[in-house]
């Protein structure tokens, strides 16, 4: 997202790159100090400081950020000396770390990239629902979405399924007020929610379409954030500066289109 879409303070620290990275170095140090003066030893403490990195890395805007953040504290520590204790091998863990946070599997999927402050508030007067409509999130990751969600439906029962367990806790966690689970969006049955919204790659989106044609019932909403789906005309496409677009599509007009398809094959 530009710094220029950004609310105030998110863009006054993106424009202040790298101070981002130094707080969360030094955060990931304090703890990591903490632990030891606890009485840890330095392999669990180097472990839980390292973990708290990885966290505060998964919130970075870009991947390069997020890989500098990620990495910072598990450098600084091996440079530093203060590791002296830890055994070679404890130098896996930071990659053990990102692979249990994001297993190999959602690397078909999409990277995660948090939904941007505000780019769902256009959603209520293009697809209204109903108090007690049904939302997922499907692939929700640390939350973002959620929140946007429940800006635009705070009367909606906001849901969020995501296949990494450790995103989804902290997804739970930021977010008391939704269902949150871990589970494979493609396997979900969407038949039973009124609004599905999606943050993907171009590359899921003929699954999304084709499962948005079998599944989502009448009247029910896809919202996708910066990608379209193939062959189908969206109800609106916002603008939201930069290169982000939502889109939005009724499953109607989804339906309609994949009986034409099957009458013209025939």
């Amino acid at each position: 997202m530009p710094a220029s879409a950004m609310p105030f303070p998110m863009a006054a620290l993106h424009r202040a790159w790298p101070l981002p990275a130094l707080l969360s170095w030094g955060g990931a140090w304090l703890l990591f100090l903490a632990l030891v003066r606890l009485g840890l030893g330095p392999l669990p403490a180097a472990l839980g400081a390292g973990l708290a990195g990885l966290l505060l890395a998964l919130t970075q805007s870009s991947r390069w950020r997020r890989v500098m953040v990620a990495l910072g504290f598990p450098l600084s520590l091996l440079i530093s000396g203060a590791a002296s204790g830890l055994p070679a091998w404890a130098w896996l863990l930071p990659l053990l770390l990102l692979a249990l946070a994001y297993p190999q599997r959602l690397w078909r999927d999409a990277p995660l990239y948090p939904t941007p402050p505000g780019a769902l508030q256009a959603l209520a007067e293009i697809a209204p629902l109903r108090a007690g409509a049904r939302v997922l999130d499907a692939g929700c990751g640390l939350g973002h979405g959620l929140r946007e969600l429940r800006r635009v439906y705070p009367l909606a029962r906001i849901e969020g399924v995501e296949w990494s367990a450790l995103l989804a806790r902290l997804a739970a966690w930021r977010c008391p007020w939704a269902r949150v689970r871990r589970g494979d969006m493609w396997a979900d049955d969407w038949r039973a929610y009124d609004l599905i919204y999606l943050f993907q790659r171009p590359e899921s989106m003929p699954q999304a379409l084709a499962k948005m044609r079998e599944q989502l019932r009448p009247k029910a909403w896809l919202v996708s954030l910066d990608f379209e789906l193939p062959a189908l005309p969206a109800r609106a496409c916002i603008e939201l500066g930069g290169r982000h677009r939502l889109w939005v599509y009724a499953s109607s007009i989804a339906q309609e289109r994949a009986a034409d398809a099957d009458m013209t094959g025939n």
